[in-house]
């Protein structure tokens, strides 16, 4: 889960040495960051178990397991998570190994606090990634499709499924998409990966109306543009 659901940045300061983590938890969260510590290994990897964090920050030297194995663990585990390792001034090959075990940057101790956050936020911003779009959900008198689930339900049967093929939801998705808007035959036909010379398509929308339309022959919601293609309208 994740901290508190905030947008702020969450980092993990893994760090046995107790005055450091204190000084990087109080520095970064005045940043601007939700910041949580631990002091080896063990806690480290319950924490991750529990939260979700943009960015650790992990020591080289500390007991039981050090950073590097530590680091090229958390690598396997998380993929998409930022990693940076505090090594000894002068220790270039833990600098090299840390590298070769996915971290995205190092700092050498000791550190200005300004170079990290520095240092930090380019990670950040490399790393970021942008949070899928939840869409609305699309309703359609007593049926209602659940977009990013690609569901179709019956509201008036207790939100019972209606099956929908692989094809029957490319094309409903792609409708939707452009509510409102017509979308011609090629499109369509591109999308379900069908022909566009035969009746493929209107075959295709005519089971898909039957599926959304109290009434098919006199569609509400699905409707033909003759010679432009197909427009979905669902309800407000």
């Amino acid at each position: 889960m994740s901290l508190l659901m905030s947008e702020k940045p969450h980092i993990l300061v893994i760090d046995d040495d107790q005055r450091l983590r204190e000084l990087l938890e109080r520095y970064l969260s005045g940043q601007n960051m939700i910041v949580l510590s631990a002091n080896d290994a063990k806690n480290a990897m319950e924490k991750l178990k529990r939260f979700e964090f943009d960015l650790a920050i992990i020591d080289v030297m500390m007991p039981e397991e050090d950073g590097i194995s530590l680091a090229r663990r958390i690598r396997k585990i998380y993929p998409d998570m930022a990693l940076m390792l505090l090594t000894a001034l002068g220790e270039a090959e833990s600098r090299i190994k840390g590298l070769e075990a996915g971290v995205d940057d190092y700092m050498a101790k000791p550190f200005e606090p300004k170079e990290l956050l520095l240092r930090v936020s380019a990670i950040l911003r490399r790393t970021k990634k942008s949070k899928p779009k939840v869409r609305k959900d699309i309703i359609l008198g007593d049926y209602k499709y659940m977009v990013d689930k690609q569901i179709l339900v019956n509201t008036a049967k207790n939100n019972e499924t209606v099956a929908l093929t692989t094809t029957e939801k490319q094309l409903l998705d792609c409708l939707v998409e452009k509510t409102g808007q017509v979308v011609s035959r090629d499109e369509l036909a591109n999308i379900g990966g069908i022909s566009a010379n035969s009746r493929s398509v209107d075959v295709q929308v005519t089971r898909l109306r039957k599926k959304i339309e109290k009434d098919s022959k006199n569609p509400r919601y699905l409707h033909t543009i003759r010679g432009k293609g197909y427009i979905i309208r669902p309800d407000e």
